[in-house]
């Protein structure tokens, strides 16, 4: 991949990343390559969109982001507005999805301009709404307490051919990486929603709030209400409801085209849609959203086959019992030093050690 522009977002408040972002800044001058802050706001004005942002960046071929998984998914609304690369460079405590440690990030940028990078792709949501969604001005400074301004209301996309915008909604720009979350807006009422998945209905929950997550957001708000972990290397749509009234409380997964509509019952209190952890609008009784995979994938850089699973173990701080405890680090089947047997040549396995 060629670097001919990039786009940097930095956490402010993290000396490390302050530090990492001067070395991304310095490698770019040395390379003649154009670098851009983006989404820094810094309590002056209000925020810009995910396209404004993108725009006024020049659109660049890729984005690096520096701090913790906030950080990551402020830059990942960018890139898929610019169907740009992401970089993500880890400076905080419990990150999933920022793998470069900052001491390395000038080694990172050379591999990605020298073509020895790779692109892992990552499923991202897109929603429709029964309305444009907006969060009226009295409500912005409790709901965005310590996140500074409300992002911009959402605009609709062009709507797709044939379709007409009465039955099918409005097609909203907006991108999801972690989870779309429906939930209460008075702490006395909760929501009601009734949720249907592939057209059909599934149940009507009366519960603090619902959650519909990707395979990478399930180890986010998903994973804190009880839902299960999924590889993000998955397609999938995870269902996941919040302190429910009702017996059944589990997790629902459904397959990446069977899109989950989530519809504000008559009886319910005003509900407030949240995308990666931002207030978005607010939903009155019988106002309904519809997320479903999009067919754009968001593309992240690597630069070594992903660790996912010893990332959960580390991150979660995973113990065996002493009694079960394994001697050594030898994993049984993976990976001897022979050939890969022809049987096992389409699976997913970490490379032989060096």
């Amino acid at each position: 991949m060629s670097i001919d522009r990039l786009g940097l977002v930095v956490h402010g408040g993290r000396p490390e990343a302050v530090s990492g972002a001067r070395i991304v800044r310095d490698w770019c001058t040395r390379h003649g390559i154009g670098c851009v802050d983006i989404d820094v706001w810094q309590g002056q004005g209000s925020r810009l969109s995910a396209h404004e942002e993108a725009r006024s960046a020049g659109n660049p071929d890729l984005i690096v982001t520096l701090g913790g998984d906030g950080t990551f998914l402020r830059g990942a609304r960018i890139a898929a507005h610019s169907d740009s690369r992401v970089l993500g460079v880890d400076v905080g405590r419990v990150g999933f999805l920022t793998e470069t440690p900052v001491a390395e990030v000038e080694r990172a940028l050379d591999a990605v301009q020298a073509g020895k990078s790779a692109c892992e792709e990552r499923m991202v949501l897109m929603m429709r709404a029964s309305k444009l969604l907006e969060i009226p001005t009295h409500m912005e400074e409790v709901l965005c307490y310590g996140r500074g301004p409300a992002l911009p209301q959402p605009e609709q996309r062009a709507p797709s051919q044939g379709a007409g915008e009465d039955s099918w909604g409005l097609a909203l720009d907006v991108t999801a990486l972690n989870d779309v979350v429906v939930e209460k807006l008075a702490r006395d009422h909760q929501v009601s929603v009734g949720v249907y998945i592939a057209g059909r209905l599934l149940a009507s929950y009366s519960a603090d709030g619902v959650i519909v997550a990707t395979p990478t957001g399930s180890t986010a708000y998903s994973f804190a209400a009880g839902g299960p972990v999924l590889s993000p290397r998955m397609r999938a749509l995870v269902f996941t409801p919040v302190a429910p009234h009702m017996a059944f409380n589990r997790t629902v997964i459904a397959a990446a085209d069977e899109p989950v509509a989530l519809c504000v019952l008559p009886h319910s209190g005003r509900a407030v849609v949240s995308v990666d952890g931002q207030p978005r609008g607010i939903l009155d009784p019988g106002d309904w959203i519809g997320v479903a995979a999009s067919p754009r994938p968001l593309r992240l850089v690597r630069l070594a086959p992903a660790n996912f699973y010893g990332r959960l173990r580390d991150r979660m701080r995973l113990t065996d019992a002493p009694a079960t405890a394994l001697d050594g680090e030898a994993s049984p089947m993976f990976r001897p030093a022979s050939a890969l047997p022809d049987d096992m040549g389409h699976l997913q396995l970490p490379p032989p050690s060096p």
